[in-house]
């Protein structure tokens, strides 16, 4: 069969390379074009278009490139309509693949969504998009079923994807503590310049910072010039997962890095400052359903590590929390938090009962 994947940001890449690997194992003769990036490609994805070209954060940033956007958004129904596929397959990055959902049901084309966007804390009324133009849902956390459910939307928990992917990293003694700023150049600014000083305040630790592999090293070596800096400081670029198998504590935008570190077992500081603008409409849009920022803390309904929120991300907080995370009662607490979190993701193989679910029309 012939199958289009879209894929908007490095983390869908990432999944959707292990879908791309599992749908040719199920489906040899499997013809898949996608947009996406490297790791769809080395799993045998024809990519078309790299997420690199696609990745606007935040309301002010989208309006800004909106032509661009818009150019996306017809290039990609052309390019879809030429291929044919017999499955269109959606991973995440709602934005863009809700709407072209909308374009793609009227067309007749088999529509599975891979990770579903987190529309139970941002725009739950997406909820009735996904009914009306989704045939079938394919979902990574255990209470997105339920979520779905309310709403008359059948659901299938496949499984987190990255229990497989922290499986096969070879865990390291732990000797560093990881600073992850994010995969954007805005996230990157923001936050790599406050983490460089608090970790400029425990000098006595050493760090490395794990570089997005969407951004050239540049990006860094500039903020790190131009920023208070710990002495025992390494970059390591596209390696996030070799960093984390050997931190001891972590300072983690938030994200899906979040989620990443905690299924490490890596005790960790949440992190955020965005655009004042785009912060305030987030809070007003999602105040009232959500009370974390972090997955970690929001698959398990409780704080399991500490946010620190846009005026609260300073140099000064972040070195007190890190401290906490690097030993002590704190320290300990969090690692029994995570050991649960992960039990409550449940097990490997998502990846494979994805490609089944979508290969099998009768879901």
């Amino acid at each position: 069969m012939r199958y289009y994947i879209i894929a908007g940001e490095a983390s869908g890449d990432l999944h959707g390379a292990r879908l791309v690997t599992a749908l040719r194992e199920l489906d040899p003769e499997a013809e898949i074009r996608a947009w996406g990036g490297d790791l769809m490609r080395e799993a045998g994805a024809e990519v078309v278009k790299h997420y690199r070209d696609l990745a606007f954060m935040g309301f002010v940033e989208v309006v800004m490139n909106l032509r661009t956007i818009m150019a996306n958004f017809r290039e990609c129904q052309a390019d879809i309509e030429a291929f044919a596929p017999d499955r269109l397959v959606l991973i995440d990055y709602p934005g863009f693949n809700l709407r072209i959902a909308k374009w793609a049901r009227p067309r007749g084309f088999d529509i599975s969504y891979y990770i579903s966007p987190q529309i139970w804390a941002w725009h739950t009324s997406r909820v009735h998009q996904v009914k009306a133009n989704v045939d079938r849902m394919l979902v990574i956390l255990p209470f997105e079923e339920e979520f779905y459910a309310r709403y008359g939307v059948k659901a299938t928990f496949v499984g987190h994807p990255l229990l497989d992917v922290v499986r096969e990293v070879e865990h390291r003694t732990p000797t560093h503590i990881a600073l992850l700023p994010g995969s954007r150049k805005q996230e990157i600014s923001r936050s790599l310049p406050v983490m460089l000083a608090a970790a400029a305040e425990l000098p006595d630790q050493r760090y490395v910072i794990a570089g997005a592999p969407s951004q050239d090293r540049e990006v860094y070596a500039r903020i790190m010039e131009q920023s208070a800096r710990p002495p025992q400081l390494e970059l390591v670029s596209g390696r996030t997962y070799e960093v984390l198998s050997g931190a001891k504590a972590a300072a983690v935008t938030s994200g899906t890095a979040t989620l990443e570190t905690a299924l490490f077992g890596v005790p960790q500081v949440v992190c955020y400052r965005g655009n004042p603008l785009n912060y305030w409409l987030a809070r007003r849009l999602v105040a009232s359903r959500i009370k974390y920022i972090s997955l970690v803390n929001l698959v398990m309904d409780r704080e399991v590590v500490p946010e620190l929120i846009q005026q609260e991300f300073t140099a000064h907080r972040l070195r007190e929390e890190l401290q906490k995370t690097i030993a002590g009662p704190k320290r300990d607490r969090q690692l029994r938090d995570l050991a649960e979190l992960r039990r409550t993701l449940g097990e490997g193989g998502a990846a494979a009962r994805a490609a089944a679910a979508i290969i099998d029309r009768k879901d």
